[in-house]
């Protein structure tokens, strides 16, 4: 009779609570503020963050709130990097299950043995799970949201040799099917600045998006080459996200989305010269086209929020505080905007952002308001004119590094361009508007906006994104 020895928490108190209720109520604050709506069908896969909760939980809640809390999976593979010790292939924990403070989480005991007995590249070392915090944040997320059963089968990679993450992949092959989840725990950027790791972490995403292991080593090699100070790594768990593309890079039918941004520099009294990047992806079929989750009846509502902030902010230098008991889910997630302001056909104020914590709602508040009144290109709006204003309205979909302009579409790109310290950006629509070409287009937002002059495009950092964009008919 083999003796189980279970795998104690070794994190809690330091990652996350170590007392169930003080656990729960911060899941339960986690998954609130993961306010994005489910947009995926059949999940086959999640790659979320692996720091303390109080800098990755609500990326990492944004990735498990894409599963059906009600979805029945007979396993949940858990690919981790091994952060203490480096080994061949993968260690798999074999002799018991996982605690938490929320309970027992059961490990497929039958089945990581098999994966041992099976596989050479397979084994199990103590020595590599014992302080390993990778795979144990994920339970406590994994045990609040779903309601039913799972069993667990951890894995830890010691290794980022190419040729054994792809036979690993091929022993996990018979299990990557719609029966099972795998999750990817690896955080992003390492100790740059804010900037510079948005910047690193878009690389990756494109990388990542693309759903080719060339691609992704292509955005890490990129990052190099960049000399971004102080860039530790590009994914601390690179190994397992390549383990995962080994195992996805076959079925065309499969799409790897990033669902929410953002780095250690967001966290209130964080320091911002020194940051960790965190991502959530989910891989799926059939994505759901973004541009459905705004109803029209959502798009109104938003552009009643801007007219309104805008109204009582010129009567009184403040807006009412709005309760989030009032709106959908779809105008709780989190997207970037910007808001323009029309006297007929001219531009009165446009204002933006394209990274942020806030939900839909209550950023349309802030950029409204800062659209009427802090655009410096414009004299502050009057209460007199606002009557005679048009709001328009654009919600963005995140930042895209591209490598060259034939990746740029007119009409449904807008543009990002950024050159050392000067950046600068044109919504898709200035496009259309003007009847620019793709040329025109960067020439236009090089010069006037990111201030590099007209040529300046051909040597900075390009990035596209795209927009649904609605206004007031007045």
């Amino acid at each position: 009779m083999k003796i189980q020895t279970n795998r104690k928490p070794v994190v809690n108190g330091l990652f996350y609570p170590d007392q169930p209720k003080e656990l729960q109520k911060a899941l339960a604050s986690y998954f609130t503020q993961a306010v994005e709506p489910q947009k995926y069908s059949d999940i086959r896969a999640l790659i979320v963050p692996h720091a303390g909760y109080k800098y990755s939980g609500i990326v990492a809640a944004q990735a498990y709130q894409q599963l059906n809390e009600n979805q029945t999976f007979e396993n949940i593979f858990i690919l981790a990097p091994s952060h203490h010790i480096a080994f061949n292939g993968a260690s798999v924990f074999s002799k018991g299950n996982y605690e938490t403070p929320l309970g027992t989480v059961e490990v497929n005991l039958e089945l990581c043995n098999h994966l041992i007995d099976n596989h050479k590249i397979i084994n199990f070392l103590p020595e590599a799970h014992s302080q390993e915090h990778a795979i144990e944040v994920q339970l406590p997320f994994l045990q609040y949201h779903l309601k039913k059963s799972f069993k667990l089968v951890p894995l830890l990679i010691g290794t980022h040799d190419l040729d054994q993450l792809k036979n690993l992949a091929a022993c996990l092959k018979p299990y990557f099917t719609d029966k099972n989840l795998f999750v990817v725990s690896s955080d992003f950027s390492h100790f740059p600045n804010y900037e510079d790791a948005i910047i690193a972490d878009m690389n990756m995403a494109d990388g990542i998006e693309k759903n080719k292991v060339d691609e992704v080593l292509k955005s890490v090699n990129l990052n190099k080459k960049l000399k971004i100070e102080n860039l530790a790594t590009s994914a601390c768990g690179l190994s397992a996200i390549l383990t995962l593309m080994f195992l996805s890079a076959d079925d065309k039918n499969l799409c790897y989305t990033g669902i929410k941004y953002q780095n250690s520099g967001d966290v209130p009294k964080s320091n911002p010269n020194r940051v960790v990047g965190y991502w959530a992806f989910t891989l799926a079929n059939q994505p759901l086209s973004y541009k459905h989750l705004l109803t029209d009846d959502d798009k109104n509502t938003l552009l009643s929020i801007a007219r309104l902030s805008i109204s009582e902010y010129l009567k009184k230098e403040e807006v009412t505080e709005l309760s989030e008991q009032n709106f959908n889910d779809s105008l709780k997630q989190t997207m970037g905007i910007f808001v323009s302001l029309h006297h007929g056909k001219n531009l009165r104020g446009c204002i933006g952002r394209f990274e942020t914590i806030e939900p839909l709602y209550r950023l349309v508040q802030e950029m409204a308001v800062a659209a009427a009144t802090n655009d410096k290109r414009f004299k502050p709006v009057t209460m007199e004119e606002l009557d005679e204003l048009s709001i328009e309205i654009s919600v963005l979909t995140p930042l895209k590094k591209i490598q060259t302009k034939e990746e740029i579409e007119i009409g449904r790109h807008g543009i990002y361009i950024k050159q050392g310290l000067n950046h600068g950006t044109l919504l898709p629509q200035v496009a259309t508007e003007n009847k620019w070409t793709v040329d025109e287009f960067l020439g236009y937002c090089a010069k006037n906006k990111a201030c590099i002059g007209w040529d300046g495009w051909k040597t900075a950092e390009l990035y596209t994104y795209e927009a649904i964009v609605f206004s007031e008919y007045r």
